[in-house]
């Protein structure tokens, strides 16, 4: 009985202290993140003067846009000719690709394809804007896990630059709701490649791509340069 007394009067062991400290922090950590992704996120029209530094804004790039110069920008560029966009033929481009296919019907004595999972992320219709020599793409993506849902605003703000023989986005700046993820390499590569970056292009607009000269902001404008 002694013994028994004397083991049960001990206090935790220095691994269990380890363990538990590990675990508060990784509980914390957690938390904290929860707590930036589901941050209010301000959709304005401009940022305020006055703003507060930890205050994080949506500015969406205009949709404003005539169809016909859209048609005949897309003609240009695929046949090799040096076009500018704006905002709003930009996005036009953007809306055209993010649109979701619908399944294809089944055949007679076939079964249908099956309904499409409601859970999971859900990326919506991407929105370029052009300000202070940047691009901004910013994209309202439904998530939706154990019966929970919410929505959140990815916003990534960079350059396009060379990398090899291509020209891809270089992001400067990922937002996740008000959670910064730019600095957390594997996380940052998630989020464009699956949040910003996860449409199909076309394959005659990324042939077209593909051949440009340069690639860069002129003002309020994206500047494509053929060869």
């Amino acid at each position: 009985m002694l013994r028994k007394n004397k083991a049960e009067g001990k206090g935790p062991s220095w691994t269990e202290v380890i363990l538990a400290a590990l675990l508060s922090a990784v509980v914390g950590l957690l938390g904290a993140v929860a707590f930036l992704v589901e941050k209010p996120v301000k959709a304005v029209k401009e940022i305020p003067k006055d703003a507060p530094s930890n205050a994080v804004f949506y500015v969406a790039g205009s949709t404003d846009v005539n169809q016909t110069s859209v048609a005949e920008v897309r003609r240009s560029f695929l046949s090799g000719v040096t076009v500018e966009l704006t905002e709003g033929e930009l996005n036009a481009y953007l809306s055209s690709i993010s649109k979701p296919s619908s399944p294809a019907p089944a055949k007679p004595g076939e079964k249908g394809a099956p309904a499409a999972d409601q859970g999971g992320i859900v990326p919506g219709t991407l929105n370029a804007r052009i300000a202070d020599g940047r691009l901004q793409l910013a994209d309202p993506v439904s998530i939706s896990y154990f019966g929970v849902s919410t929505s959140v605003i990815v916003q990534a703000t960079g350059t396009i630059e060379r990398d090899g023989s291509q020209w891809v986005f270089d992001a400067e700046k990922v937002l996740v709701g008000g959670l910064q993820v730019q600095r957390i390499p594997f996380l940052k590569g998630f989020v464009l490649g699956r949040l910003v970056l996860a449409q199909d292009v076309p394959s005659d607009v990324a042939a077209a791509w593909s051949r440009l000269a340069a690639v860069s902001i002129e003002g309020a404008k994206l500047r494509l340069k053929a060869q």
